[in-house]
C-alpha cells in the first residue's frame, strides 16, 4: 500500500498535515510493508525538506500512490481518479457549498473517507483537531476581552510558535472577576478547559454559578442535560436527547443571566433546541456579553453568531436590540468571536496532535484486515456509489435537498 501525503490546495491556505516528518518516521518503522510519499509543499507547516530528512520521497506528482491523506477539500480538478482519498470533505450534512465536490468524487471513482466519519462502533469520533480548536477558541476570547476593555494585549496565536509560547502568554496577564460558562464535553470543550486551568480560574458546580456572585474569577462546565430540559417537566436523558430532541426545550437562560463570557465548545446536532435566541439576548437580565462560538453554528444555536469571523479579523460585535453587527467594542454589543478554522492558527501542534491519532486508528486498518470496523464505518463512497451508511446523502447528491 502506497500513501501520499498531499499538498493543500483549498484557499484561504491551511498550513496543517496529517503527519509531520517525525510521525511519518514513526508510521514507517511500525508498519514496514508501506510506502510513503510526499507531494511537495510551499505552505505546509514543516517544510518539504524536513521529509526529505527522514528519507521521503518529496515529488510534485504522487498520482503512483493509493492512498491520499489530506486535512481540507480538495478542488475537483485536483482530484485523481479510482484513488482513495482522506480529508474533511464538509459533505456529510448536506452542505450547499460541496455538493458539486461529492458528485465529481463519486463521478470519478474515488473511495472517500471523511476524517470525520472515523467513529467507533458507538459514533464517537476517534480523530479531528477539536482540542486545538477548544485551545485557541478560548485564547481568541480572552485575546477579545482584553482589548475590549483595555485590560491586556495578547497577540495573535498565529504569530506564536507553539502551544507553549501560548501559554507563556497567557502567564502574562490577569483575569478580572468574571463568570465564564463553557457548553460541552468532549474534546474541544476540554481544550478551552486546558486554557481556562492554564490560567488559574477555579471551577464551580453548575449549582454554585447560578446562585452565587465571586470575588474572583470562575468558570462552570455544562453538559446538554444542564441546558436543556423535557417540555413535559420529567428528568431528561442524554442518550434520548441525542436520538430524538423533539421532546426538549432550552434550559439555558439562568446561565445567561449569570454569565459574562461564554465559550461555546458544544457539538449541536440537527433540530436540537437553540440555546439562546434573538429574543433571549434581548433579556434585560441577559448577561453574555462576550461569546467564543468555537461550534461556529451560522444563525442556529447562538444567536449572537450570525456570520463566521476570520484569522484576519476574528471578533465583530452583535447588537442585540437591532440585531445587526456593530463593532466589537461598541458599547452594549455582544463580542463575538467566531473564527470557523481555528485550529489553523496552530498548525504545528494541530499537525502532531492529528498525527498522533492517525497513526493509533487507521493506519493499522490497512493491515489488520480492518478488524475494528474503522475503514468500513468511515467510507462513504465505493465503487462510484454511496456506501450503505451514507445513502441518505442520495437526495443531496441529485440536487433535490
Amino acid at each position: 500500500m502506497k500513501f501520499a501525503i498531499i499538498k493543500e490546495r483549498k484557499n484561504p491556505p491551511d498550513r496543517r498535515v496529517v503527519f509531520s516528518p517525525e510521525k511519518l518516521a514513526e508510521a514507517k518503522s511500525l508498519f514496514s510493508k508501506s510506502e510513503f510519499e510526499v507531494e511537495s509543499s510551499d505552505i505546509r507547516v514543516f517544510p518539504d525538506e524536513d521529509y526529505a530528512s527522514k528519507g521521503f520521497d518529496v515529488s510534485q506528482d504522487v498520482s503512483d500512490c493509493d492512498v491520499m491523506i489530506g486535512v481540507k477539500e480538495v478542488p475537483i480538478e485536483a482530484l485523481i481518479p479510482n484513488k482513495k482519498y482522506f480529508f474533511f470533505s464538509h459533505t456529510i450534512k448536506k452542505q450547499p457549498y460541496n455538493r458539486k465536490l461529492l458528485k465529481a468524487i463519486l463521478e470519478k471513482n474515488i473511495e472517500l473517507y471523511d476524517h470525520e466519519t472515523i467513529v467507533r462502533e458507538d459514533n464517537a469520533r476517534l480523530i479531528g483537531f477539536g482540542r486545538y480548536a477548544g485551545l485557541v477558541g478560548a485564547y481568541n476570547g480572552f485575546r477579545a476581552l482584553g482589548l475590549r476593555d483595555n485590560l491586556f494585549d495578547l497577540p495573535k496565536v498565529e504569530t506564536l510558535a507553539d502551544l507553549d509560547e501560548v501559554k507563556a502568554e497567557l502567564n502574562k496577564i490577569t483575569i478580572p472577576n468574571i463568570k465564564i460558562l463553557l457548553s460541552g464535553t468532549g474534546k474541544v470543550a476540554y481544550g478551552a478547559k486546558e486554557i481556562l486551568d492554564h490560567l488559574g480560574v477555579k471551577q464551580v458546580s453548575d449549582a454554585l454559578y447560578l446562585t452565587s456572585e465571586f470575588t474572583e474569577p470562575v468558570y462552570c462546565m455544562v453538559d446538554v442535560m444542564e441546558y436543556n430540559k423535557r417540555k413535559d417537566g420529567k428528568v431528561g436523558d442524554k442518550y434520548e436527547f441525542y436520538n430524538d430532541p423533539s421532546g426538549y426545550e432550552s434550559n439555558f437562560m439562568p446561565y445567561a443571566k449569570q454569565t459574562d463570557y461564554f465559550i461555546a465548545g458544544h457539538f449541536y446536532g440537527n433540530n436540537a433546541p437553540f440555546l439562546f435566541t434573538r429574543e433571549d439576548a434581548k433579556d434585560k437580565a441577559f448577561r453574555i456579553n462576550l461569546v467564543a462560538d468555537v461550534s461556529c453554528d451560522i444563525d442556529g444555536p447562538v444567536a449572537s453568531t450570525i456570520r463566521p469571523s476570520t484569522i484576519a479579523d476574528p471578533f465583530y460585535g452583535y447588537n442585540p436590540q437591532t440585531e445587526k453587527e456593530e463593532a466589537y467594542n461598541a458599547e452594549g454589543a455582544i463580542t463575538v468571536m467566531a473564527v470557523d478554522n481555528l485550529p489553523c492558527e496552530l498548525p504545528k501542534d494541530a499537525s502532531e496532535g492529528f498525527g498522533d491519532m492517525f497513526l493509533e486508528h487507521v493506519i493499522p486498518a490497512f493491515y489488520n484486515n480492518d478488524a475494528d470496523g474503522v475503514l468500513q464505518r468511515a467510507k462513504i463512497t465505493e465503487n462510484g456509489q454511496l456506501t450503505e451508511r451514507f445513502k441518505y446523502l442520495q437526495d443531496y447528491v441529485d440536487g433535490l435537498e
